[in-house]
């Protein structure tokens, strides 16, 4: 899209607008590239926004924007969209090129992730280091800050943002998460930006202003020096006295790198504080963030590519110590997992496995676990499966295994939780029992989980003399350039330090291979589980109820009664028990009258029931006689109970009441309409008719009354 230099920025912006709704797709790319190149950042400046949410859509979801969760790779536009959006593309370049000014971009704090948005807006500062030194304070408080970002991070931000924002889409569209146009593209990113050999290729334009800050380590919650107008950074008065990185020009080598996983994981991973999470164990509270199974697909290719990345070390760096000589990348690469994601991702996992529905979609989430828990899957070498599978798990890895003790424990009980839920005869079902079953079963891994708990269970004791030294967890934040801390070697430490940072000091670990946790599944129980459903079988099944114990308020289904119920062995006769006059109206019967006998009955019920509690509650024929008349149909059909039901709603539906409900059916009409004409034919007039019909029913009912019981008998 050609245009004389004359012409106003405004302008420029007015035409791209008209151009996305008159102009072909391709067209448009094709303008919009000529117009990267030509223009001069001073006036793409004014158009960036516009452009990033016309591609990936707006915060708030009114914009849709390039839809690239739906671009499948067989369509025509997803070439040119992935070329135009490429690492090395026309978008990127337009990025470098205001990143090579001073531009800033706002976002509000309202899209921040919760925990962010709830720490910014009680004054406190957040853990992350990308969003410090950016807040920006407006004159109306607190509620209206912004987040004022450089291009990158803005772009960045959009883009992670747009996965997980709610949109209208159109009715019938379905997402293909593995080879999607978003999905591809975030796996490009990554590949470029933490790159697993070499290095991150520099940016096109001279960069002096734009990259990230790397605070100093401090305490978890700093609250505001103060506020006013005068304020424009929230950070400005706590680290004003920082060096900038542009001193240290190592540390502009990976700013792209730390920015864009920090971005990724604050918005993909970052919805539950530990606080938050601790809370949600509490069934009464409600959750505030529900992913998407793509959402977790997503998640599951970082996980896989920052192991990858962090693997990727040569094996002399990651047996020498950190050095002066080290560069900034291979630093990056040996605390990428355990400083940026290990917290956020294991707080995730944890809503995920407590809230995903008992069905086989979550298999995604599973597989992102899996995926974190075994990192030696991702180091690179070309090794057989099945011969690495008899193998086992290196040693090497038991550090791993040490630092993220809770990722197989705490994780696998709750997996364990979720089992004896689900309906195993499903196959994909026994498919992920199986699938965790394989990864457990890998020889040398449970001995590092146990190791691992031996060393938690070492007493406190050891502790007191290392007192002063403290890890920067996640919690601390910092960037990872910031001073490093000694490397503690004591397993006891480690071990202590990441489930207390966790799961808090006061937590009640239960062993993955204690007393416990063995008694839940073992041998005894399930040849006892066994034994019982097999004399279930033999007794009937289908008439017997699932093993219950009678509790306050009724029944109450035991573990052997849920194996039951779950593998199709007994059931409960699942039936109506509310009051038989206030059942749904069938499609058998007459509204109207339903209604119109109820009121009736109602009237009758309300004024005589003392009356008739009396004369059902008598012994002689006469109690037998207005007892089978009064008393409720279902207790006299069958005394057994089919289903549970509480005690309170037992008493008040065996009360004594008059039921004009069967007259409303068009079976007892239509039987009716036939005794009439019946006696017609024998010159019966409709009074003497209804006589003889009440005269029939009374001894019919005398009759029950007096060989009821020996008929049953027989």
């Amino acid at each position: 899209m050609a245009a004389p230099a004359l012409q106003q920025p405004s302008f420029l912006l007015a035409n791209l607008k008209v151009d996305s709704t008159t102009k072909p797709f391709l067209q448009r790319c094709q303008e919009l590239v000529k117009v990267i190149d030509d223009y001069p950042a001073k006036e793409l400046h004014l158009i960036f926004p516009w452009l990033v949410e016309s591609v990936f859509g707006s915060l708030d979801g009114v914009i849709m924007g390039w839809n690239l969760q739906f671009l499948q790779a067989r369509s025509n536009e997803y070439n040119i969209v992935m070329d135009f959006l490429d690492p090395s593309g026309p978008m990127m370049k337009l990025v470098y090129k205001l990143q090579a000014e001073e531009y800033k971009y706002e976002i509000p704090v309202s899209f921040l992730p919760g925990p962010v948005k709830a720490s910014i807006q009680e004054g406190v500062l957040p853990d992350c280091p990308l969003f410090h030194n950016k807040l920006q304070f407006p004159l109306s408080g607190l509620q209206t800050l912004s987040l004022a970002l450089n291009p990158f991070e803005y772009y960045m931000f959009i883009f992670a943002s747009s996965l997980i924002t709610p949109k209208n889409y159109p009715l019938g569209q379905h997402v293909s998460s593995l080879d999607n146009a978003y999905f591809v593209l975030v796996d490009t990113y990554l590949k470029y930006f933490l790159p697993t050999e070499g290095s991150v290729p520099p940016s096109p334009f001279a960069d002096n202003r734009g990259s990230v800050s790397p605070p100093a380590p401090r305490a978890p919650s700093v609250p505001f020096a103060g506020y006013g107008i005068h304020s424009t950074s929230l950070l400005k008065r706590h680290i004003s006295h920082q060096p900038s990185v542009t001193a240290d020009p190592a540390a502009q080598e990976i700013w792209r790198s730390e920015a864009l996983l920090q971005v990724f994981v604050e918005i993909w991973l970052h919805h539950y504080s530990l606080e938050m999470y601790q809370k949600l164990q509490s069934p009464q509270v409600k959750e505030t963030f529900t992913p998407t199974e793509e959402h977790v697909l997503v998640v599951r290719l970082l996980v896989k590519h920052l192991h990858a990345f962090s693997c990727s070390l040569k094996p002399e760096q990651v047996c020498s110590s950190p050095s002066a000589h080290s560069s900034p990348l291979e630093e990056f690469k040996r605390v990428v997992v355990q400083r940026f994601v290990q917290q956020k991702l294991y707080v995730f996992l944890q809503h995920c496995f407590g809230h995903w529905p008992l069905d086989a979609s979550f298999r995604a989430v599973l597989e992102t676990w899996l995926s974190y828990i075994q990192p030696w899957r991702y180091t690179g070498e070309n090794t057989n499966p099945q011969t690495d599978q008899n193998k086992g798990v290196p040693e090497k890895w038991g550090l791993f295994v040490q630092e993220n003790l809770l990722m197989y424990t705490k994780l696998f009980q709750g997996f364990l939780n979720r089992v004896v839920r689900i309906d195993l005869v499903n196959v994909k079902n026994a498919l992920m029992v199986f699938r965790v079953a394989k990864v457990f079963a890998q020889p040398n891994l449970s001995e590092m989980i146990q190791k691992g708990e031996q060393l938690f269970l070492e007493p406190e004791h050891v502790l007191h003399h290392r007192q002063h030294r403290v890890f920067l967890t996640p919690s601390h934040g910092g960037s990872f350039l910031s001073a490093r801390q000694s490397v503690v070697t004591d397993g006891v430490f480690r071990v202590k330090s990441h489930v207390y940072g966790l799961e808090g000091q006061d937590c009640q670990y239960k062993q993955m291979f204690g007393t416990e946790l063995r008694g839940a599944l073992n041998a005894g129980q399930l040849s006892q589980l066994m034994a019982t459903l097999g004399s279930g079988q033999d007794d009937g099944n289908s008439r017997q109820l699932p093993d219950c114990v009678q509790g306050e308020n009724g029944l109450i289904l035991t573990d052997l009664g849920r194996m039951q119920i779950i593998n199709g062995l007994r059931r409960f006769e699942i039936e109506y028990q509310g009051d038989p006059e206030l059942q749904p109206i069938r499609s058998y019967e007459n509204a109207v009258l339903v209604r119109l006998f109820f009121k009736i009955s109602s009237l009758v019920n309300e004024r005589f029931g003392g009356h008739m509690e009396v004369l059902c509650s008598r012994q002689d024929f006469l109690g037998r006689l207005g007892r089978h008349y009064l008393a409720s149909p279902e207790v006299m059909a069958d005394g057994r109970q089919r289903s549970p039901e509480t005690r309170r709603t037992a008493e008040r539906n065996r009360r004594p009441r008059l039921s004009l409900r069967t007259l409303a059916s068009y079976r007892t009409l239509l039987m009716l309409l036939f005794l009439y004409l019946f006696g017609v034919l024998f010159s019966f007039g409709p009074i003497s008719s209804t006589l003889l019909i009440l005269t029939g029913g009374f001894l019919y009912g005398l009759f029950i009354t007096l060989f009821g019981d020996k008929l049953k008998s027989q």
